[in-house]
Formats: structure tokens, C-alpha cells, sequence
């Protein structure tokens, strides 16, 4: 109780301030591990190897958040492709990533999606994050980082569900898919409460995130820049909840695996 006080007070304080000029951009790697021991024996250490590089593009990414007191606009940073490079694991299942919005005044999120060309604004109103603070401190840069960690719903889709034989039936003692242990690291130096992607709720900026298998680490901050900070809001496209984009996507791809299932059912009749 006291250390949700803590975080509501500091919260309270960043508001009202709000009036001031205070600016900022951090920059953040992200890099995604993926699990290749699923695939065991069926596949050669070499071949593992050539599948990482050619999706490192999708699994590594670049992003620049830009923020000011109250609100803050994180997108992925543009890059040209390597030569030879899967840029089909960037769009894989027909969809990219546009911008996420947050307003904290507002308690406001609003993520900017193209799926199968149709571009979606999910828009979700947010309630306080429970982070539980504890003692650990560490440096990132010249920062000194704070430790935090929520454990909360995974709202995403769940596209292993999708992959999942249709004689498999699921176990419903395994709650990995439904709960996520986020660990954040934020530092009071810089008295803004946001940070990457749809992270925020914690007095001072998130620099550090682990998430599953995906880390995300700011390499880079200015603050109160010359030129002054573009926090867009995005307003083109379907303004929809998570819970029926998340239909949106389910519908789909279920259409997409039967019309796959379907092909294959024929190439076998030959």
C-alpha cells in the first residue's frame, strides 16, 4: 500500500508540472530470442543458424520515444533491409507496427496497427499499474536505475494457440499464456512516467524491460532538445478495444490455416 501511495504522489507531482517545458527522446534496442530447442533433432545447428540471421531483422528492432511530461509517442525506427534478408518475418501474418500513444493525464493508450491492410487504432483506457518496488539498483549509462516488476494479463493474441494441431488440446493448468512477469528498470533522474512501448506507471523513465524473451534497453537520451519534440496522436484508422482486434486477428488467421489445411489435404489426393 505504501509503495502504490509512493508511485500515485510522484505521478500527481509529474502532473503538475505538467505546465513546464520539459521534453525528451530516448532511444531503444529491442531483441527478441526465439526458442529454436522446439524444433530438437529436425533440424541441423547450422540451419538453426541460418533461420535466426535471416529473421534477425524481425527479432532485433530499433525504436525512439518521445515524451514530455504528460505524454509520449514510441515508433519503430525506419531501416533499409540487408541484402539477402527475410523482410517477410517483418510483416509475417500481414501485420506492422504503426506508433503507441500514451497520455498519462488521460490514462490513455492508443496503439497504431495495420493488419492485412486495414489500419486499426486499439484504444484502451488504463488503469494504475501495480508495480511492486523493491531495492535493487543498477547503472545504465550515466543513470541510476531502479528495479520494479508487474505481473499482469497478456491481453496480446496468443498466436501459439493458432499453431496448435486441432487434436492437441490445450492444458489448462499451464498459465505461462495468460500472465507475463515484466521486470523495469526506471530511473527518477528523469521525472517523466512512461517508457517503452505500453510500459509506464513508475516515478522516472523505464530505460530497461524484460518481457518473456524480448528486452528492451535504451541506448540513448536527450532531453529538452532544440528543436521541439512531435508527440503525434495517432486518429487514421478503425478505432477498436484489444479484446475485438484481437477477434479481428483470430478470425483471420483461423481462415488463412483452413484454406492452408485445405490446399494440403489436396496436394495429398495426387
Amino acid at each position: 500500500m505504501k509503495k502504490t501511495f509512493t508511485i500515485l504522489l510522484l505521478l500527481n507531482i509529474f502532473v503538475g508540472f505538467s505546465q513546464q517545458t520539459f521534453q525528451g527522446k530516448a532511444v531503444y534496442m529491442s531483441k527478441t530470442t526465439m526458442d529454436m530447442s522446439r524444433f530438437g533433432d529436425k533440424m541441423s545447428e547450422q540451419r538453426k543458424k541460418q533461420m535466426m540471421e535471416r529473421m534477425k531483422n524481425f527479432l532485433e528492432k530499433t525504436y525512439t520515444l518521445s515524451f514530455d511530461r504528460v505524454a509520449s509517442s514510441f515508433k519503430e525506427n525506419e531501416k533499409l533491409d540487408a541484402p539477402g534478408s527475410n523482410t517477410r518475418g517483418r510483416m509475417w501474418g500481414g501485420s506492422s507496427e504503426g506508433s503507441t500513444y500514451k497520455n498519462l493525464k488521460d490514462k490513455e493508450i492508443i496503439e497504431d496497427k495495420e493488419f492485412f491492410g486495414k489500419r486499426f487504432l486499439i484504444t484502451e483506457k488504463v488503469d494504475q499499474p501495480q508495480w511492486e518496488l523493491t531495492g535493487d539498483t543498477k547503472k545504465i549509462g550515466n543513470y541510476t536505475v531502479y528495479k520494479a516488476t508487474l505481473v499482469k494479463e497478456n491481453s496480446e493474441f496468443n498466436w501459439r494457440s493458432m499453431r496448435r494441431r486441432n487434436n492437441e488440446e490445450k492444458d489448462s493448468t499451464k498459465t505461462d499464456d495468460k500472465k507475463l512477469l515484466i521486470t523495469a528498470w526506471y530511473t527518477p533522474e528523469i521525472p517523466v512516467s512512461t517508457g517503452p512501448a505500453n510500459y509506464w506507471g513508475l516515478p522516472g523513465l523505464i530505460l530497461e524491460v524484460n518481457s518473456g524473451r524480448t528486452t528492451m534497453l535504451c541506448t540513448e537520451v536527450v532531453l529538452n532538445p532544440k528543436e521541439q519534440v512531435e508527440i503525434t496522436k495517432p486518429t487514421k484508422g478503425k478505432e477498436i478495444s484489444r479484446k475485438e482486434y484481437n477477434e479481428v486477428v483470430k478470425k483471420k488467421m483461423e481462415e488463412m490455416r483452413e484454406r492452408f489445411e485445405g490446399r494440403s489435404r489436396r496436394g495429398r489426393r495426387f
